[in-house]
């Protein structure tokens, strides 16, 4: 049986994560440590008790998340378990891409630490705004979102699974596209608590300052496929990651049709790696003979080695 990784993305953060598996396992342990030394601040200290009130900052969010998942990725590998081939959502790709191998751990927590800085201050808050769209196909909801952009931008942003759609851009884009998604038909609509409108044109200016600083880092070529949110296409060369990045902050996460291009590449069963159960979730909306298990914590780590061995 073939396994594919899973990353979260922004969104899955939640105050503790991290720590029963860091309690666990030296080697996650470790994980926490050198994320420290990287940035300069405690990162168990962020993820476990969130003192400051920082995670939900992108910023501190992004370099939290993707720590947490290596950590757990590394005590699954202790355990005997190791990837077929990865995909992350949104910043989960960057956890990918350290899964595998084409990017050092310490660059890219430091490199995601920059990623959420670029984006927050590309669009000033309260500029932009993201939405949840249920119950409209994605070529309906694109032409919603051309008549409601009147010389503003809003587009399909995360294209989850079938009919369920993120949109994003700036506020009264999204606003207008929203009222002409319930005169369409959407069966209903959910504001984002995001302070940036991800996946959009409007992330642009982020693209090319995460550009710049990935051409200053030593890529490698991938030892695993990975997925590309922008693609929804295997690449496997150190030279595709700085293009797929790049193309990934402004562009849709084609989340829906990677899961279908790993199930074409063999993969059997899909594991979420980090916090939350949102991937898991969507496996079950996109294809129902896809089988998926995830792992946050002690207990679920038990429960899907369980599954993995049987």
């Amino acid at each position: 049986m073939k396994h594919a990784f899973l990353f979260p993305g922004q969104g899955s953060q939640t105050v503790g994560m991290g720590r029963e598996i860091a309690d666990a396992y030296k080697v996650a342990r470790a994980t926490f440590d050198e994320a420290s030394d990287a940035l300069g601040y405690a990162m168990d200290r962020l993820c476990f008790d969130d003192p400051d009130d920082q995670l939900g900052n992108t910023e501190f969010t992004q370099p939290a998340l993707l720590t947490v998942s290596v950590a757990i990725m590394r005590a699954l590998a202790e355990e005997g378990v190791k990837p077929d081939a990865v995909a992350g959502h949104s910043l989960g790709e960057f956890t990918a891409l350290v899964a595998a191998g084409s990017l050092d751990f310490a660059d890219a927590v430091r490199l995601v630490r920059s990623r959420g800085q670029y984006m927050q201050q590309a669009v000033p808050e309260g500029v932009g705004r993201m939405a949840a769209v249920l119950g409209l196909d994605r070529d309906v909801l694109g032409e919603v979102c051309e008549v409601a952009e009147q010389g503003q931008i809003v587009s399909l942003a995360n294209l989850n699974c079938p009919r369920q759609i993120v949109i994003s851009g700036h506020l009264e884009a999204v606003e207008r596209a929203e009222d002409g998604a319930r005169a369409a038909g959407a069966s209903k609509i959910i504001p984002l608590p995001v302070s940036v409108p991800s996946h959009c044109a409007l992330m642009e200016p982020a693209g090319e300052q995460l550009d710049a600083d990935m051409h200053e880092l030593e890529l490698k070529d991938l030892e695993i496929p990975l997925v590309t949110n922008c693609d929804a296409l295997e690449i496997g060369a150190a030279a595709e990651v700085i293009t797929a990045a790049r193309r990934q902050i402004s562009g849709p996460v084609l989340w829906g049709d990677s899961m279908t291009t790993l199930a074409d590449l063999g993969i059997t069963r899909f594991v979420e790696v980090g916090p939350g159960r949102v991937l898991t979730g969507l496996l079950r909306r996109i294809d129902r003979k896809m089988e998926g298990v995830n792992v946050e914590d002690n207990a679920s780590m038990a429960k899907s080695l369980e599954r993995i061995r049987a």
